[in-house]
């Protein structure tokens, strides 16, 4: 089975950084698209990051609001998947989940809807 857990969340300051891991068990985690989302409190839970695999490597994708200071990449040796996040802002205040999806799947990355199986979600604070 495909059980993701996260861990990395904290607080930090405005402009600081923290880097969240999700972490998987089964043996087949090469065959899973990985998401972030993000939920705020009395907010709905919001894409923030995926990625893939393909023929010619790994497919990336960003929502707006994160682009030029988050990174996602996946380390499949460890079956981890990191959310790097840079110049971080008190709207990234969240709890943030972590998703799988068997591939090849269907329908957009951007939906939860997508989305099997979901981690218990770590909270990231960030202070002004």
């Amino acid at each position: 089975q495909m059980q993701p857990v996260e861990s990395g969340g904290g607080l930090v300051q405005a402009g600081g950084s923290l880097r969240l891991s999700c972490a998987t068990s089964g043996r087949t985690f090469s065959s899973y698209a990985m998401g972030w989302f993000r939920q705020a409190p009395g907010k709905e839970r919001d894409f923030v990051a995926a990625i893939t695999i393909s023929r010619s490597g790994s497919s990336i994708y960003y929502a707006d609001s994160v682009k030029g200071r988050f990174t996602i990449s996946r380390d499949n040796a460890k079956n981890t998947v990191y959310l790097q996040m840079n110049s971080l802002k008190p709207e990234d205040t969240a709890v943030y989940y972590c998703a799988a999806r068997l591939l090849p799947g269907s329908g957009s990355y951007y939906y939860t809807s997508s989305y099997e199986y979901w981690g218990q979600g770590t909270q990231v604070t960030v202070s002004s």
